[in-house]
């Protein structure tokens, strides 16, 4: 009985003096942390490198707030607190156990102060204890800090990590944080040599600035190896860079198609100069703002599926302006070009000034949806979404303008018109209904163009000026009425003037760009692709 109860006591004995061991370490790491208040910048140095041995997930937090200017040293208890302003005061938080540690003035209060080498192994730190993290945001953020301080201290990590790493992105950024490395250090020639490989086979601005610092203070036998690696990476940046003007010449051919589509339909088949065809792109601009505010204010859940309700409504409604713009003034005016001409030019105008006066004069936000927001890396290039998807919608429309014109009544009946307008009309073909819905379907076309370029620039009453110029240039070259001459057209202008910009800058190159379609249309007087009728031929 005796030995039971001498067994029991002992075992309480035991199980009250657990918890005293992690007791002791948690103010172990406490006094570590207040260490870090104490003596000047070698002491403070000997404290962190104690912390970064305890491999403790609250260090890397702490060691950043110093480096940051925002650990501070509390004056009347000497306490080490994380320190955030607020207003006249600072709130301060235990950096231990996260704990409210009240307020103070910024007299009450000292900050920790490191210099620029403590600063530097403060980074280093932190990268070491973030390199082998679960976490892959941590292990790249960690290498992408050795990349840019390259301190040669943590090339056996970097080995170690490297051999455990399985996040393709990642191991490139290490396997180049080494070879920047390896080429500071004091390695042999041939890891050098290695090394130098390394860096230019990723080929970007950042290893060639890498390979050009390094070029002044490589030995001889190395320095030639070294120039090799930065002109072959100025060779694949400038084939990169023709890439990526290409796609922001294919982007702004997406454009002028959505803003010209229309104005080829419209001046083809009627042969009207509409100098108001820019407005109804801008009357779609702001028909996705109106769209986008009732959302807002009724169904903020569904401002992700905007462009859905903005695409229909812009087509519905500019159609319904072109319709009546065409009853009511163009068809007053058949057969007289420069007055139809003056009468759309004013009527411009005076839609500007009905905008200015309903919206007022400066610019409109609209949102684009999070599906268009940011980019992504192709190789060199980087790709906005909100331009891909520009060009797989203009891809759409013209898709459906094909079909709506040579799978439909109407559409027969507009190539009908655009051939012969007299043998359409003898064949009882109702020319003045044509008309109107052929002027209809261009202007609700340019309002779909306003809702893409909503999504790409200012909502302001200038927005269609900027492109009806550029849109009568793709539609005279490229061929009136003629669709696929529209679409090589948008094709050939975009990209041409994105080519040109970087020899010649935006103005000089849009000059030029003029000039060779001035020089064309002497050649060709009725652009690539000329539609062929009676009535044109004769």
């Amino acid at each position: 009985m005796t030995n039971r109860i001498l067994r029991l006591i002992a075992v309480l004995f035991a199980l009250a003096l657990s918890p005293l061991p992690a007791l002791a370490q948690a103010n172990d790491f406490a006094v570590m942390v207040q260490a870090l208040g104490q003596g000047g910048f070698p002491d403070r140095e000997a404290a962190m490198n104690a912390l970064v041995a305890t491999g403790d997930e609250r260090v890397p937090p702490i060691l950043q707030a110093m480096s940051d200017g925002t650990l501070y040293l509390r004056k009347s208890d000497q306490r080490v607190l994380f320190a955030a302003k607020s207003g006249s005061e600072f709130k301060l938080t235990d950096p231990v156990d996260g704990s409210d540690a009240g307020t103070a003035v910024s007299a009450d209060i000292e900050k920790i102060k490191v210099n620029n080498g403590l600063r530097g192994k403060i980074r280093t730190a932190i990268g070491t204890m973030t390199l082998l993290s679960p976490d892959s945001a941590s292990r790249l953020s960690a290498a992408q800090s050795i990349l840019k301080n390259a301190d040669p201290a943590m090339l056996p990590l970097l080995d170690s990590a490297l051999a455990a790493e399985t996040d393709p992105k990642i191991k490139s950024t290490m396997d180049l944080a080494r070879a920047v490395i390896v080429l500071k250090s004091d390695a042999v020639l041939d890891d050098k040599r290695a090394a130098v490989d390394t860096i230019a086979a990723h080929g970007d601005q950042a290893a060639q600035t890498v390979l050009v610092n390094a070029l002044a203070a490589a030995p001889d036998e190395l320095k030639p190896v070294i120039q090799t690696g930065i002109d072959a990476i100025g060779r694949n940046l400038q084939l990169w860079q023709v890439a990526q003007n290409l796609l922001y010449g294919v982007s702004l051919s997406s454009v002028l198609l959505l803003a010209a589509i229309g104005l080829s339909i419209t001046f083809g088949v009627m042969g009207i100069i509409n100098m108001a065809h820019g407005e109804m792109v801008m009357l779609g601009a702001y028909t996705t703002f109106v769209v986008q505010e009732l959302i807002r204010n009724f169904a903020p859940g569904l401002m992700d599926y905007s462009l859905a309700f903005a695409v229909p409504a812009a087509f519905l409604f500019t159609a319904l302006v072109g319709i009546a713009i065409e009853r009511g003034i163009i068809r007053w005016l058949y057969g007289r070009p420069l007055e139809t001409l003056l009468a759309t030019w004013g009527l411009s105008l005076a839609l500007q000034q009905v905008v200015r006066t309903l919206f007022g004069p400066t610019n409109q936000m609209v949102s684009p949806p999070s599906w268009m927001t940011g980019a992504f890396d192709v190789g060199g290039l980087s790709i906005t979404w909100n331009r891909l998807w520009i060009v797989v919608f203009a891809i759409a429309v013209f898709a459906i303008l094909q079909l709506v014109l040579n799978r439909t009544a109407l559409g027969l009946q507009m190539r009908a018109v655009t051939q012969n307008r007299r043998m359409a009309s003898s064949m009882g073909i109702r020319t003045p209904f044509v008309d109107a819905m052929t002027f209809g379907l261009g202007s609700g076309v340019a309002g779909m163009a306003g809702v893409a370029l909503s999504q790409i620039d200012n909502v302001s009453p200038n927005l269609g000026q900027g492109y009806i110029i550029d849109s009568f240039m793709v539609v005279v070259f490229g061929g009136v009425g003629n669709l696929w001459g529209t679409l090589i057209g948008a094709l050939m202008l975009g990209v041409g003037n994105k080519l040109l910009e970087p020899q010649f800058g935006a103005v000089l190159g849009k000059i030029i760009i003029l000039v060779l379609i001035i020089l064309f249309i002497q050649w060709r007087p009725r652009g690539l692709f000329a539609l062929k009728g009676r009535s044109i031929e004769q």
